[in-house]
């Protein structure tokens, strides 16, 4: 089992930034891609941003160039640096933990509220 803990959600103005963070606990595997993904109520969850071990990235089309995921290895985090927020980046946000080994394993932290004001 991996344990995942996020912090840093809140509330701030369009424009504005937040730095969201996640720690893993647990059964880690060290290949693991570690990363971030969003939901608004009704809506399937999105990616955001993900990183390899070796720091490979890939982002949602909707937020590249504002927000910058980084991570970690030796303290097993991932932080994801949000700049430029719009009202529309306004959702629950989620770390994600996945590896494989022989199956896919796939881990969600509880969730941020992020919200964006106009």
């Amino acid at each position: 089992q991996v344990q995942l803990v996020e912090s840093g959600g809140g509330l701030v103005q369009a424009g504005g930034s937040l730095r969201l963070s996640c720690a893993a606990s647990g059964s880690i595997f060290r290949t693991a891609v570690m990363g971030w993904y969003r939901q608004v109520p009704g809506e399937q969850r999105e990616l955001v941003a993900t990183i390899t071990t070796d720091g490979s990235t890939a982002y949602g089309d909707s937020v590249t160039g504002r927000f910058t995921v980084s991570r970690d290895n030796a303290k097993n985090t991932v932080d994801l640096q949000m700049n430029s927020l719009k009202p529309e980046d306004t959702a629950v946000y989620y770390c994600n933990y996945r590896f494989r080994r022989l199956v896919e394993y796939n881990y969600w932290g509880q969730g941020t509220q992020v919200t964006v004001s106009s």
